[in-house]
């Protein structure tokens, strides 16, 4: 019998923040992105635990787990697979790549040129690729978790604005309270916690809840408020460009999923509200005058969450 999408979802972050500590915030926004079949770019500082995270999500739920370390000389085959010929019965065998997997850890991906980055956008965007003319389905679950270190800028390639526009979500762990990390340097005094997470759900639960989030109601008045915090970006003072419509259908899935993890069957303003500006933000582009003034695109979100007006 399969568990209800709350419980499933409960149990999973529990699973997780066993492992994170002090994160309860970036687990619940990475648990909306799955959900919602969206996937997640985390910036972020190294050791703050990303390749962690997705570690102990892929474990919970006992799904296939793979990572890239992307590098300047990754390919695109490196990913997406290669074919190789066979002598013994002269012809070519396709041989799947890392992306032929349920969680794919795409490490430091702004580390790899711009054509291996864009090797993942169509596995992102439609869930198969396309490689000498034939086209390989995914897994029906199919998860990227891309990172990138927001300080390190040589040898690095920053993603394109088509790429940051197909993740869902764009956020950061960052540094936990003193409490908790004196709590992490406890757990992992004789071994990693990683190495006890075990299978608390299955795949066929997630799929189950991505099922339901599609399900959650959302009325004209809250889709007509999504649109207008999305398409107040486009001409908002000091941006250069604004979030597509992409962003649109983005933020109301994560707040659809937002919903379903309170274990409600509507969505809310302030499913909105909360997860605003990682959905939206990192697909815009702030001008340079702006920028050096102090302007973010974070901080251009969260005046206009202020200015528009809350349906009622």
């Amino acid at each position: 019998m399969s568990l209800p999408p709350r419980e499933v979802c409960a149990k999973l972050a529990a699973s997780i923040e066993t492992v994170i500590k002090g994160q309860s915030s970036a687990v619940r926004k990475l648990l909306a992105a799955f959900a919602s079949g969206g996937h997640v770019l985390l910036e972020d500082y190294p050791g703050t635990g990303k390749t962690t995270l997705a570690k102990a999500l892929a474990r919970s739920i006992g799904a296939t787990f793979k990572r890239v370390q992307f590098t300047p000389d990754l390919l695109p085959s490196d990913i997406l697979g290669v074919s190789v010929y066979d002598q013994r019965d002269h012809a070519f065998h396709f041989h799947e790549g890392p992306v032929f997997t349920n969680i794919l850890l795409a490490d430091e991906i702004n580390r790899a040129s711009p054509r291996t980055q864009s090797a993942l956008l169509e596995a992102m965007a439609e869930g198969q690729v396309s490689i000498e003319g034939q086209s390989y389905r995914l897994e029906e679950l199919f998860f990227v978790i891309a990172t990138q270190n927001p300080v390190e800028f040589r040898g690095t390639y920053p993603l394109p604005e088509a790429q940051m526009d197909r993740f869902a979500l764009q956020f950061s762990l960052g540094y936990v309270a003193p409490e908790e990390e004196v709590a992490i340097l406890s757990a992992q005094a004789r071994r990693h916690p990683i190495d006890d997470v075990t299978p608390c759900v299955s795949l066929a639960d997630m799929l189950g809840v991505r099922e339901s989030v599609a399900a959650v109601r959302m009325t004209d008045e809250l889709k007509r408020y999504v649109v207008d915090v999305v398409s107040a970006t486009r001409s908002a003072e000091g941006v250069q460009l604004g979030a597509s419509p992409r962003a649109s259908l983005a933020l109301m899935k994560a707040a659809q999923a937002l919903a379903l993890l309170e274990g409600r069957e509507f969505v809310i303003p302030e499913d909105v509200q909360e997860i605003a500006v990682s959905v939206v933000a990192h697909r815009m582009v702030v001008d340079p005058q702006a920028r050096f003034s102090g302007v973010t695109t974070a901080s251009v979100v969260e005046e206009i969450l202020k200015k528009v007006p809350v349906p009622v």
